[in-house]
């Protein structure tokens, strides 16, 4: 979550008045995240989250989006609800932007997780993944293999300013990932997205996930690689085997996985790193002028690629 575009006071209160959701007591932007503008509200009849979507996000896929969490939770994960305005509609415009408001979840994010909330998150991800199984939205995955060379490319020039060497390294592991990326894993719908500040807890029990605005059909794999590369390394980017172990062992009793499946997973752990670290290293070099966003370091997932090159594996 973060804040690009702000809101005038006058435009927000219309467009609240078009909901039944009590009058507007306080607004408040939050600045974790990266991707939409996003500001808790408290009103007369509770908390909601108003989400503002930006560029990245395209307007033809939220329907794709809303389904899933309205989809997801009547399959028994708990994600918050689109709040349908007083036409129906669970999604307006406001300041220019396509908008949304959702319920709140009670919870909080674990900063840093521990063995017994990285459990808990294979669990909760292996039902989610079980849960899409009926779900009949598609979106291809925008931010895929194919994308990663082009994502780059228009500022492969600058790579020094964040590392050096970064440009050769980067383009050495594209060579590599293109050329082996596992196809035709078992599939469906994925969160893509799961870090710890997209889930919430209370105590060592998930109780809930938030920020679909990413999911995508993808493999299931994956999904839980770009876990493993999230949740299981300490501040210092150094593989926690004992998070990983919880993690992976946990999924599993839910979803088992295939022999492709636990074949592919070191690939799929690098290019879980790749995606983000080029992601955040566009981020980085391209934060809007004035935004309130904390724009994320690309060199922590830089050092992350670099173990997952030499790891024997995790499974």
């Amino acid at each position: 979550m973060a804040v690009y575009t702000q809101v005038d006071d006058a435009e927000l209160i219309a467009f609240l008045a078009t909901y039944d959701i009590g009058d507007l007591l306080s607004c408040k932007g939050i600045a974790e995240g990266v991707e939409n503008s996003n500001y808790y509200l408290h009103t007369s009849a509770g908390s909601f989250i108003l989400t503002l979507y930006e560029k990245r996000v395209a307007e033809a896929d939220l329907p794709f989006f809303l389904g899933l969490m309205e989809h997801l939770a009547r399959r028994g994960v708990t994600c918050p609800q689109p709040v349908r305005n007083r036409a129906g509609a669970p999604l307006g415009r406001l300041a220019g932007r396509p908008a949304v408001i959702v319920t709140f979840l009670d919870g909080y994010s674990v900063h840093h997780p521990e063995v017994a909330h990285c459990a808990a998150l294979g669990e909760t991800l292996a039902h989610l993944h079980l849960a899409t199984a009926d779900f009949e939205g598609r979106r291809a995955n925008a931010l895929s293999v194919d994308s990663w060379r082009p994502l780059f490319a228009p500022s492969a020039g600058r790579a020094n300013e964040v590392e050096i060497g970064l440009r050769e390294t980067v383009e050495a592991e594209l060579d590599h990932l293109e050329k082996n990326w596992p196809r035709n894993l078992p599939s469906g719908v994925i969160h893509a997205d799961l870090f710890p500040d997209n889930a919430f807890f209370l105590g060592d029990k998930m109780s809930g996930v938030i920020d679909f605005y990413f999911a995508c059909n993808d493999a299931y794999a994956y999904d839980l690689a770009i876990c493993l590369n999230a949740w299981c390394f300490d501040d210092a980017h150094r593989f926690e085997t004992e998070k990983g172990t919880a993690l992976l062992s946990a999924y599993r009793r839910v979803r088992p996985l295939t022999a492709a499946e636990l074949d592919a997973f070191p690939t799929l752990a690098r290019g879980a790193a790749i995606r983000f670290l080029l992601t955040r290293y566009v981020d980085w070099l391209n934060v809007p002028k004035g935004a309130l966003v904390k724009p994320k370091d690309p060199r922590e997932y830089l050092a992350k690629l670099r173990f997952h090159q030499t790891a024997d594996g995790f499974l």
